[in-house]
């Protein structure tokens, strides 16, 4: 018989790892100190986390997806002191949801840069940009033809929409 997988992150380790952080915490806390470094096995579930959450289907293809990691590790290293184990003893579910959403603000982001840049070509005469002299301009411009369906981040079904 085959050994049972074990997942990437053992949620009882890391909830102990949480745990004797969050001791810290409130041991600094109480004696006006800074508060502790986040240990390395701490950080590495956090990375584990988010490298296995981008490899899911609707995150694998964008071409950002090393600052979604980026973004996603922030926000946990954010939000660390928000967990509880009193009131949960799942932080890997607390902090999947963390990245997730981190994810999701990145892809936002993205696509308004896109929007933006497409605008900008829009507004520029982009024809003017890549005709050569000699060139009549008798073809269609594929690019405007595409933002024009393309209107305020969603496509136009009719071209009065647009």
């Amino acid at each position: 018989m085959a050994a049972k997988k074990e997942h990437y992150v053992n949620n009882k380790d890391f909830l102990e790892a949480m745990t004797a952080y969050k001791k810290e915490v409130n041991k600094s806390k109480k004696q006006k100190k800074d508060k502790p470094l986040v240990s390395n096995y701490i950080g590495s579930c956090f990375l584990k986390i988010a490298n296995h959450l981008s490899f899911r289907p609707n995150f694998i293809n964008y071409t950002f997806r090393d600052d979604m990691i980026s973004d996603g590790i922030e926000n946990c290293l954010q939000y660390l002191d928000n967990f509880d184990p009193a009131k949960s003893n799942n932080p890997f579910a607390y902090f999947t949801q963390i990245i997730y959403y981190a994810f999701i603000r990145r892809i936002q982001k993205e696509k308004k840069q896109v929007t933006i840049k497409h605008k900008l070509i829009m507004d520029n005469n982009y024809d003017d940009m890549t005709l050569q002299p000699h060139e009549d301009g008798g073809f269609t411009n594929q690019f405007r033809v595409l933002t024009k369906k393309y209107k305020n981040g969603r496509t136009c079904k009719k071209e009065e929409d647009c």
